[in-house]
């Protein structure tokens, strides 16, 4: 019996019959769409394609692609640019049809050129048919020519049936095609083998396009995910920050996991992280209206533990049975104090200067959206040259790895960065946290932020209570210009003494209780002038019969930035000064 009674084309002996030769073929056909449709991505796709095709089926395979491919429900893209990948030539005659499979290559598909064919010409209306042809019809060997490269080197392209011409028609679209070719010593290509060639083609258009919309969902959910996590990390005095966030590897979807922090009153910075429970574009959703819902409670200077309260609340509004995890931490600077409230979230790891690392014992309190309620807020020293971990469960869990094992591996991984002389950048310190899991393989999205605290020495923060008494506006001058020549800026005790003078005066007619006046020398001099009004003072031009409203007009001329924040017991009014005292008002 001929080679071209079964689907290797070779000799399988002269004692098979048809019906022998057909189940034959299926099972091969059955073993190569399987391989096919294995290819997670375009490249796996075609390299499975080449495999299972060479040398059972073909001794060449060459795949055309469509550049861009055309997927989904866009208009057709033009047939004439092309991509070509071809397999590499595999020895044919070496093996028997159906017996075990050879080695493949060690790099069955290969870039090549770009090739230009015309938009209107054999290939575009071969594609569009979209039948298999074999290499006898007139005008496929020239096609294959070119497409080949060989249109100089006619002998190139093999005469005959020993060439197949097979479209990749996707769900709706022309992606492309694939030649088949026989060398010499090889049985011609048969009628059965068109239907084996239209069957491989048929299942890679379909891998093709799987791929390519696989690709594009995760592009569309990292860019998601992305876009709802902050752009950047703000830089408060007193602490380092430093955030990862890894989308899951594989899944295509979008999950909850976000981070945050954010700037509060009196140089305070509170760190969030959650987890909204699921991988989908609800649970995306659900976290940026927690997340915005956090940013709003954060701004009213609430403890955590109310900050947690309010936001399952309003968690139970949404209507949403989907649940979330979140930890909010505040840190202080100035009196070097960490407060943590936590709701079901996994507790953050501290790693202490001397390189020893604790488990912060933080209540767990219930998930968000449960609402089961009592939150507590806990309170503990943040030594200077700390770091602080928040974390979610990508982190230290795995189908191989419970939690307690994944937070025993993470405490080991940041006991390593801190065994050296210096101590790890934060950046460096981010990438160690993640240890393996930052190059790929990961079950689950991981977000991660990390908080190296550093502190405001106490000899650069003055602070007082003033009764909000008429002569308050004299002696917050007066405290104010003595600070500042103890401090050695001298150059800035005018300016600073008129602005302190009109925001006092401001806090003074509205306050009931003793206002509280803060001057902080960092990178900047920030002055922090707080009562129990929550009337938010707003700039506005007076007219020129007007005997005041000019305050807030002065300290915006003259201060380098300011602003006022509503806090749970009235509000704080700051400014800040450059300690060069050159003000860039732009």
């Amino acid at each position: 019996m001929s080679g071209a009674e079964a689907p290797a084309g070779r000799a399988t002996g002269g004692g098979r019959d048809a019906a022998g030769q057909q189940t034959d073929r299926l099972r091969y056909l059955d073993a190569a769409t399987r391989e096919i449709a294995r290819g997670m991505n375009l490249d796996e796709t075609l390299r499975e394609l080449c495999r299972a095709a060479v040398p059972a089926f073909a001794d060449l395979a060459f795949v055309h692609l469509y550049a861009p491919l055309p997927v989904g429900d866009e208009i057709n893209a033009s047939p004439g640019v092309l991509r070509l990948r071809a397999a590499d030539r595999a020895p044919a005659g070496r093996a028997a049809a159906h017996g075990p499979r050879p080695a493949p290559p060690a790099d069955p598909v290969r870039a090549a050129q770009v090739v230009l064919t015309a938009p209107g010409g054999l290939l575009a209306r071969l594609l569009r048919a979209g039948r298999p042809v074999f290499g006898d019809l007139p005008g496929v060997r020239s096609v294959a020519a070119e497409l080949l490269g060989a249109t100089d080197r006619p002998g190139a392209v093999p005469p005959g049936r020993r060439l197949i011409l097979a479209p990749l028609h996707g769900r709706s679209h022309a992606m492309g095609s694939v030649l088949l070719v026989r060398g010499p010593g090889r049985a011609d290509f048969t009628g059965d083998d068109l239907l084996v060639a239209s069957q491989l083609a048929t299942h890679t258009a379909l891998g093709i396009h799987k791929a390519v919309l696989y690709a594009r969902e995760v592009s569309v959910a990292d860019t998601l995910q992305r876009t709802m996590l902050p752009p950047s990390l703000p830089k408060p005095a007193g602490v380092a920050l430093a955030s990862r966030y890894l989308p899951a590897s594989r899944t295509a979807q979008v999950g909850g996991d976000w981070y945050d922090a954010i700037p509060l009153p009196g140089n305070r910075v509170a760190l969030v992280i959650g987890d909204v429970m699921g991988h989908s574009m609800t649970s995306a959703a659900i976290m940026g209206q927690l997340r915005t819902i956090v940013q709003t409670l954060a701004g009213l200077d609430l403890p955590p533990d109310e900050i947690l309260h309010h936001l399952d609340e309003q968690a139970e509004r949404l209507g949403s049975e989907h649940t979330a995890t979140c930890l909010y931490a505040m840190y202080d600077p100035v009196l070097h104090r960490l407060l943590v409230s936590n709701a079901g979230h996994l507790p953050p790891v501290l790693l202490h200067p001397d390189g020893s690392t604790e488990v912060l014992p933080v209540p767990p309190g219930a998930p968000i959206g449960v609402g089961a309620g009592g939150f507590e807020s806990t309170e503990m020293h943040a030594p200077a040259g700390a770091t602080l971990l928040l974390y979610t469960d990508g982190l230290v869990e795995s189908r191989d790895s419970d939690v307690l094992t994944g937070v025993d591996r993470l405490r080991a991984r940041l006991r390593s960065a801190a065994s050296g002389a210096r101590p790890a950048a934060l950046e460096a310190l981010c990438d160690l946290a993640l240890g393996p899991l930052g190059s790929g393989g990961r079950d689950d999205d991981i977000a991660l932020l990390a908080a190296r605290f550093e502190g405001i020495p106490p000899e650069t923060v003055a602070y007082w209570y003033m009764a909000p008494r008429p002569q308050t506006a004299r002696q917050a001058r007066r405290l104010t210009r003595r600070t500042l020549h103890h401090w050695g800026l001298d150059s800035l005790v005018e300016s600073t003494e008129l602005l302190v003078s009109e925001v006092v005066a401001n806090a003074v007619r509205f306050a009931s209780r003793p206002i509280t006046l803060r001057l902080l020398r960092t990178d900047v001099l920030r002055c922090e002038v707080g009562d129990d009004s929550p009337q938010v003072p707003r700039m506005r031009h007076a007219r020129l019969s007007d005997e005041g409203g000019r305050g807030l007009f002065l300290v915006d001329q003259l201060a380098q930035r300011w602003g006022a924040t509503r806090v749970s017991v009235g509000k704080v009014v700051w400014f800040e000064q450059s300690l060069s005292g050159d003000q860039d008002h732009g």
